[in-house]
């Protein structure tokens, strides 16, 4: 086959085009940092992309998640306590009101104060974080009470359905007390042990011995408290070793995602010189391969 320089030069040119090509990926390389800007550049690595994205985002997800979790606990402990406080000041009181020189006026001051405790009780338990309720079990979009003990109209919702938040591939955790239990109504729980002491604190017939008998009731429920508290402290032990389990499999992600895409820059460097070494050689070939034509000659 004849050899003309027309297909000298065609070749040349088109050997220094994909030189330059080359020399194109290497510089976007170095300049992004990563191994491709395309899926057609490496349809494999960039599938392997896809799925390692997925990965990492499912895992940021679960964090997110795990502070909603973090949310419900730290909340529900903070009212419990607030709850445990004012236990601690009906138990004071009803130590003053069950002693012999407590008068009916005395302990009718006392039950307006436990009252006002209940009160207090109740709205603590229609405490509402980020727009839900969250002793009402599923029902976040209700309080538990609605209005107070005493009054027209007060009645107890009372949802009892476990509110289960998922913080991994299919674990779930429920971050919510039994607040019907807990806190009862006008006859059960917290709030009906208050009703009836302020109906013997209320009656002037009743004995101081009668009136400390409460002391045992309220007792009772404090025990209860404390074992509410407790299983919120047990779930946040399991909540820390999510949290931590999740850590590790956002560095494992993370490091999958870095290895398929991320370029190592020495490696590169070192191809990106090479290249251009083969670049000038093909180009002072290529200025040899050219020869003269007429219009040199009449310079």
């Amino acid at each position: 086959m004849r050899v003309t320089q027309s297909m000298l030069a065609n070749n040349m040119l088109r050997n220094l085009s994909n030189s330059y090509e080359r020399l194109g990926k290497y510089q976007e390389q170095l300049t992004t940092g990563k191994k491709i800007t395309r899926p057609s550049d490496d349809p494999v690595v960039a599938m392997k992309g896809i799925a390692y994205r997925e990965d990492l985002a499912r895992v940021e997800q679960y964090q997110r998640n795990i502070g909603e979790v973090h949310n419900w606990i730290d909340s529900a402990d903070d009212a419990l306590d607030k709850v445990g406080l004012a236990l601690q000041r009906v138990q004071e009181l009803v130590v003053q009101a069950s002693t012999d020189t407590a008068t009916p006026a005395d302990r009718q001051k006392i039950a307006d104060e436990i009252d006002q405790i209940q009160k207090q009780i109740v709205d603590v338990a229609n405490t509402k974080i980020g727009g839900k309720y969250i002793f009402n079990g599923a029902d976040t979009k209700n309080p538990l009470f609605v209005g107070y003990p005493g009054e027209t109209g007060f009645a107890v919702n009372g949802n009892q359905s476990k509110v289960e938040i998922e913080v991994f591939d299919g674990i779930k955790l429920d971050v919510n007390i039994d607040g019907k239990t807990l806190f009862g109504d006008e006859t059960t729980g917290i709030i009906g042990m208050l009703s009836n002491l302020k109906t013997a604190l209320n009656d002037p017939n009743s004995t101081g011995s009668a009136i400390s008998g409460y002391l045992s009731q309220i007792e009772a429920q404090q025990n209860a408290l404390l074992s509410a508290r407790s299983e919120l402290g047990a779930k946040q032990n399991r909540v820390e070793m999510m949290e931590d389990r999740l850590s590790t499999q956002e560095v494992i992600a993370t490091k999958l995602m870095s290895d398929n895409e991320d370029i190592d820059y020495e490696k590169t460097i070192t191809e990106l010189i090479s290249q251009e070494s083969v670049h000038r050689a093909a180009l002072s070939v290529g200025a040899r391969i050219i020869q003269p034509t007429l219009v040199d000659f009449l310079r």
